[in-house]
C-alpha cells in the first residue's frame, strides 16, 4: 500500500459539515478501491485541503474520488520523512 496524497481546491469556502458527510458516506467506495482515509489539512480559508489516504496507488484515490463526487486537483503518492535529530 502507498500513501497517496490528495489537493482539493474548492470555488468558495467549504463547509466542514458536508465534507465529514462525505467522508462518512463514502466509505463502501473507499472499500471497494481498497482505499484508507487517513487525515486532512483546511486551509483557513477553507479553499484547499490536501487528504491524505493509504491505497495500492493514486488511480484507486481518484476513481474513488470521482464516485464520491468529492472534486481533487491533484493526486499523487508520496512518503513520509521526519527531520533528523
Amino acid at each position: 500500500m502507498e500513501l497517496v496524497l490528495a489537493e482539493r481546491i474548492f470555488p468558495e469556502p467549504v463547509d466542514l459539515t458536508e465534507i465529514r458527510e462525505a467522508v462518512k458516506n463514502s466509505g463502501s467506495c473507499l472499500d471497494l478501491h481498497q482505499v484508507r482515509y487517513l487525515q486532512s489539512y483546511l486551509s483557513y480559508d477553507r479553499l484547499r485541503m490536501v487528504c491524505l489516504f493509504e491505497a495500492p496507488d493514486a488511480e484507486s484515490v481518484r476513481i474513488a474520488s470521482r464516485k464520491v463526487g468529492i472534486p481533487f486537483e491533484r493526486v499523487w503518492t508520496a512518503t513520509i520523512h521526519e527531520p533528523s535529530k
